[in-house]
């Protein structure tokens, strides 16, 4: 099994670490294995043929993994003025983190769930968007569907304060990401219960309080919900 990656998304990211899983009721990802491929086989020509929005949809997982793991890689992407001039260091030093990470903690037992900087709330945003026809009923042609990064875009934001906020903000709207959830967050929150790395105690969330650090944090879903609003402005 090799994997040969066609968007940026796939590129940076979920071609490294040998995930599968499927979506089931609603929740995301919360069927699968570990299964890793034995190469991984990347021609940056193939993303000539992706409209913008796929190209800045991948991007989002390079402004995660800079921001968790690497101030230079970040500051790097807030220096240079065209992506697409820079695909093949983009994609190598988001790989480099990546693969890094998981060589140390394949399973996700511990560093490996850093990867996940955004991703809670982001997948119950992904799952509010994209599965409206479980969620919206009559409202659903109403809902602007969101793409993963973009999803992942917003929850770096809802879990970012102070400097740091500033910084990925600027960031996400230099690469034309969303920074703000449009929809109803009150029904976006009630997914996070679904979210694959909840536990009986709470949930391990990932923060950054410096641009290339971050700590895991273990708190209940309701804490959870609370950092989102008051991080957002939002009210439930």
């Amino acid at each position: 099994f090799y994997n040969v990656p066609t968007t940026v998304l796939s590129m940076v990211d979920s071609s490294i670490g040998g995930k599968t899983a499927i979506n089931l009721s609603g929740a995301k990802n919360i069927v699968g294995a570990f299964y890793q491929p034995r190469g991984v086989l990347i021609d940056t020509a193939v993303l000539d043929t992706l409209p913008e929005r796929q190209i800045k949809n991948g991007l989002a997982e390079s402004i995660k993994m800079a921001a968790t793991s690497d101030e230079g890689f970040f500051e790097f992407l807030e220096k240079i003025a065209n992506p697409r001039n820079h695909y093949e260091e983009i994609i190598a030093r988001s790989i480099a983190i990546k693969r890094s990470v998981v060589e140390a903690d394949e399973r996700e037992g511990g560093i490996r769930k850093i990867l996940n900087f955004g991703h809670t709330f982001g997948h119950a945003i992904e799952a509010y968007t994209n599965m409206d026809e479980l969620y919206h009923g009559e409202e659903k042609l109403k809902i602007h569907r969101l793409y993963h990064g973009e999803c992942v875009a917003i929850g770096m934001m809802a879990k970012s304060c102070g400097e740091v906020r500033a910084r990925i903000s600027s960031l996400l709207e230099k690469y034309g990401l969303p920074t703000e959830f449009e929809g109803d967050i009150n029904e976006a929150l009630k997914l996070v219960s679904t979210d694959k790395k909840r536990g009986r105690d709470g949930i391990d969330i990932i923060l950054v309080k410096k641009i290339g650090k971050c700590e895991i944090v273990r708190m209940s879903v309701s804490d959870f919900a609370d950092l989102i609003i008051k991080n957002t402005g939002r009210k439930i």
